[in-house]
């Protein structure tokens, strides 16, 4: 959930709504989304399948409800990784100035230089060799990403604490007024907080004893600390550093400690913060992408093939393919893809669980239980809210032109890889392809 936003567009989020609108936007919209993350917790347990939302709209839903809802949560993980690609090149000209040399050409304004754009390329293709080698590889890789994440964040926060002052803080609020500044912020926070309903995607490839409520504790755990790490931040980052200053300038959160300090040392430490941070979502984004097209194909919603999985390593050898490609393709793009990929990515997660929700209401009827419906017809409401936030005109910070071309585009390509599979299987059904042998736990 915690990537490389804090410090790549943390002026963005404080120009949205200031100090005081970013801190309440991110704890109103993780409370918001807890009724979200307490029914996930439940379907996990009923179901631990890694097509989730394909999983659990399918006992309920006709296969296009189930295809939907997965490949917008596909969009939902797979938009994160560019994100991250272009990012590493962003983090690194900051420790080494010598990455923005050799400039190969401009998008948006925004200039695309050799060394930054290699430096996304190699990420990815890492990226996908860990995935590649087995899920055991990437687990481990993501513990050790995000113990260092903690350590930096703990102590860069408590040496600003001591090192700010009330007035940098000041106005507390954006331009806009207190109720826009918060509702400008929590149109993003999906994005950012989207990653908690990402722990069943790897429910098939848990250890065999791991106990029946883990992973429904985790959900909620996960989603709690992550607004509360946003909170944080946003906090810290206006107290050490006049936050109007930080806006106006564009600078990020390095730049914003490195000056309260007086000196660079403070400012390396947040970057390696961010670089941690950075591999560690991009992995785990990369796994939840990757296992939802698993599913898919699987089922037979997209291409079998995709569901097919290498008997060496125990992993979607053609799924990671598919999001690999296209992130690195994406990394071509540069610093300009940065903020719209966040607007799009709150629109289409909350989709997801929306369809989560309302197959957890339609199982709960059939069973004829009670239990957790209302905090799910909650969980129902804020994802719609989130959605129409995102997609109304009149609303402030809806979908611009370039956000509804790639959300439409996505659809458009759903659509066509729909059809393409309902004539094939018409024609000639595909032999189901093999299960997960679970060997790489």
């Amino acid at each position: 959930m915690v990537g490389a936003g804090w410090l790549v567009i943390m002026d963005d989020w404080l120009g949205r709504g200031g100090p005081a609108g970013a801190m309440l936007g991110f704890f109103i919209g993780a409370l918001l989304l807890l009724p979200i993350a307490l029914t996930y917790g439940r379907m996990v347990r009923m179901i631990p399948d890694a097509g989730a939302e394909v999983a659990y709209t399918e006992r309920v839903f006709p296969p296009v409800v189930s295809f939907a809802a997965g490949w917008m949560m596909v969009l939902a993980y797979a938009i994160v990784c560019p994100w991250e690609a272009v990012a590493i090149g962003n983090l690194l000209a900051r420790l080494f100035p010598g990455m923005n040399a050799v400039v190969l050409y401009t998008v948006a304004g925004k200039a695309i230089t050799l060394p930054r754009l290699l430096a996304g390329l190699t990420l990815t293709a890492a990226i996908g060799i860990v995935n590649y080698r087995g899920i055991r590889l990437s687990a481990r890789f993501q513990n050790v990403t995000t113990i260092g994440l903690l350590a930096c964040f703990a102590l860069f926060v408590a040496l600003g604490i001591g090192r700010g002052a009330p007035a940098n803080a000041e106005p507390l609020f954006g331009p806009a007024g207190t109720f826009v500044s918060i509702l400008l912020v929590l149109q993003i926070v999906p994005y950012f907080l989207t990653g908690f309903e990402s722990i069943p995607k790897a429910s098939e490839e848990a250890l065999p004893d791991l106990r029946p409520g883990t992973l429904s504790r985790v959900i909620t755990a996960a989603l709690l600390s992550g607004g509360l790490f946003y909170v944080v931040i946003v906090g810290v980052v206006a107290w050490v550093y006049p936050w109007t200053d930080l806006v106006r300038n564009h600078l990020g959160t390095d730049a914003a400690f490195a000056r309260a300090f007086g000196t660079p040392w403070i400012a390396r430490l947040v970057l390696v913060a961010a670089v941690l941070s950075l591999f560690k979502v991009f992995n785990g984004n990369f796994v939840a992408a990757t296992r939802l097209l698993y599913a898919l194909g699987k089922r037979g919603l997209v291409p079998f093939a995709v569901g097919a999985v290498n008997p060496t390593f125990g992993t979607p050898a053609l799924a990671i393919a598919l999001v690999t490609i296209p992130t690195g393709a994406a990394a071509f793009l540069g610093d300009a893809v940065l903020v719209p990929i966040s607007d799009v990515g709150a629109a289409v997660g909350a989709m997801g669980w929306c369809a989560t929700c309302l197959a957890f209401i339609a199982l709960a009827r059939r069973s004829h239980q009670n239990g957790g419906m209302m905090t799910a017809a909650i969980g129902v409401f804020v994802s719609v809210a989130i959605i129409l936030i995102k997609v109304i005109p009149s609303v402030p910070g809806s979908f611009s032109r370039v956000e509804w071309v790639a959300l439409l585009g996505w659809c458009a390509l759903g659509g066509g890889v729909l059809l393409w599979r309902l004539l094939l299987t018409t024609s000639r059904p595909d032999p189901a392809p093999t299960s997960p042998s679970g060997r790489d736990r």
